[in-house]
């Protein structure tokens, strides 16, 4: 069975530091692509960052760069986000999720085949 879990949400204030993880099982993750994205409630999921099967390429959206980091660890079916000076607009359910297809220049959700079901993380400010 195909599963993606998401830990390490929270609460924390601006300025602060969360970390996620997205283990997963069922499947090998290092031939897949990787993405995390973000959904507020009225708002579409919005893709954050992105990674390629080997590492080689990773995307981040503008509102997150030189705060946001991807990253995975193959050999332990896991994959990253370090949040670093988050913002109160940085409140969501961000969402794990993996792709078979070429992502290209973006992170487009419309291409990723299998969702974790999300953790909370909330900026107060």
């Amino acid at each position: 069975q195909v599963q993606l879990v998401e830990s390490g949400g929270g609460l924390v204030q601006s300025g602060g530091s969360l970390t996620l993880s997205c283990k997963s099982s069922g499947f090998t993750l290092s031939v897949y692509n990787i993405g995390w994205f973000r959904q507020v409630p009225g708002k579409e999921r919005e893709g954050v960052s992105c990674i390629t099967r080997s590492s080689g390429n990773r995307y981040y959206a503008d509102s997150v760069k030189e705060r946001f980091t991807i990253s995975r660890d193959n050999t332990k079916n896991t994959a990253y986000l370090q949040m670093n000076n988050l913002k109160s607009e940085d409140t969501a359910i961000y969402f794990c999720a993996r792709s078979s297809n070429s992502l290209g220049p973006t992170c487009d959700p419309d291409k990723f085949e299998a969702w974790g079901q999300g953790t909370q993380v909330t900026v107060s400010s």
